[in-house]
Parts: structure tokens; C-alpha cells; sequence
């Protein structure tokens, strides 16, 4: 599938305009200086830059006062990890990449979760700062089981986010939960996305078995190597 096909999804197109600030279907790179990069994201911190990369094209957002170094020393997707970090002024970060998913058909999977605040006193502290409400399942003993948090980006797209316990591995609650919050999202008039490490072999599963396809698409993003 081509991906000028995929951007006719107006809830894909949308997101990416207000995510990265434009989207194009130009082949290659397109590098925009958006004041999305200034603002806080969903959980307050600011990303001063963000792409999202297409087997054909994409977009790189960056802040405005960056655009035109960035432009000038970053013309391909394959000069971004050596070139983007000095461009940015910020020469000790490197650039990652993950797998970047979306889907407006999700696995046709029961339910198996409850929505929660986030901050109920049986869910797990990693999903406290999503806030709003997650998705939960708990075990026959009411305690956290599996649970999804919503990365709420903007009105035309949220991120997924899950994680299961130890103990409860390999049931498929994960995949589950995933397909059950894809639902809820798209109910809400947005699309549902799922990102992930390319190493992370149960993330690459559990988001296929529920309905996120990956077409090769990719998530940019620079930070400070630990």
C-alpha cells in the first residue's frame, strides 16, 4: 500500500497535521518549523522535534528557529541520525527510531478490560501520569492484571500504551486490551496509534494480532543516550 493511499484516512491526515505541524505527500524528506515542538506534550514535556517517516516521504517537525539550519544540513532521511543532532545544536543527543502503527480496524476481540481513573488505588504507578481514565483488567483477586493507558495527543489521534504483569504473560490480555482501547478511540472520533522499539518482539506481536498493521512507517525522535 502505497503511502499517499494510507493519508487519505482523514483521522490520519488530521493527526499528523496537528502532531507535526504539516504532513505532506511529497516524496523524500519535508522539514517544517512547527510551535508544536515549543509546547508541552501530552504528559508536559516538550519534544523539540518529531517525525514521522513514510517507506516513501514523511514529515520532520522541529522547532521554527531550527527549520533552516535543519533544511540546510538535513536535505535526506538518510542524513538524519549523524546530521540531525548538530543541526539542533545539540551534538551529544542521537536520533531513534520505532515502528509506528495505526488502524481504523481493530482485532474483533472480546473486551476484556475496565475503565479506571488512573489514579484508583489498584492500578500500578506507571500508568498514574496518563490520567483521565485507563483501561484495566484485573484478576479473579481484584488485583492489576494488564492494563492500557491513552496517551491523548490530540483530538485526532491517541497513542496506546500497555503493560501486563509477570505473572499474567501470555494470555493474550495484552492484545485484548489493545484492540478494546483502538475501539474506544475510534468511537471518540479519533485514530488509534501504537508505537514501539523495531526490538521489541511482544510489542511487534501483541500490536499485529490486534489490528495494527506494520507498513513501514517510522517515529523520529532525538534524545540524550543513556
Amino acid at each position: 500500500m502505497d503511502s499517499r493511499e494510507i493519508c487519505t484516512d482523514r483521522r490520519l491526515a488530521e493527526f499528523l497535521v496537528a502532531y507535526l505541524g504539516a504532513w505532506s505527500d511529497e516524496d523524500g524528506l519535508t522539514v517544517v518549523g512547527s510551535d508544536e515542538r515549543t509546547r508541552p506534550g501530552w504528559d508536559g514535556t516538550v519534544r523539540d522535534v518529531v517525525g514521522v517517516a513514510t517507506p516513501t516521504g514523511g514529515v520532520l517537525s522541529v522547532r521554527p528557529s531550527a527549520a533552516d539550519a535543519v533544511r540546510a544540513a538535513v536535505p535526506t532521511w538518510a542524513d538524519v541520525p549523524a546530521r540531525l543532532p548538530a543541526a539542533l545544536d545539540r551534538p551529544d543527543a542521537a536520533v531513534f527510531s520505532g515502528v509506528f502503527r495505526w488502524t481504523v480496524d481493530p482485532a474483533a476481540l472480546p473486551d476484556v478490560g475496565e475503565w479506571v481513573p488512573a489514579l484508583d488505588q489498584r492500578v500500578p504507578q506507571w500508568l498514574h501520569p496518563f490520567g483521565g481514565q485507563v483501561l484495566v483488567r484485573f484478576d479473579e483477586d481484584g488485583r492489576y492484571a494488564a492494563g492500557v493507558g491513552i496517551k491523548r495527543h490530540n483530538s485526532a489521534g491517541m497513542e496506546i500504551s500497555v503493560g501486563t504483569e509477570a505473572a499474567h504473560r501470555g494470555r493474550g490480555l495484552a492484545t485484548a486490551l489493545v484492540a478494546q482501547a483502538a475501539r474506544w478511540i475510534i468511537a471518540a472520533g479519533a485514530v488509534p496509534i501504537y508505537l514501539h522499539d523495531p526490538a521489541n518482539i511482544a510489542s511487534d506481536r501483541t500490536a499485529r494480532s490486534a489490528g495494527f498493521p506494520d507498513l513501514g512507517w517510522r517515529i523520529i525522535g532525538v534524545g540524550t543516550p543513556r
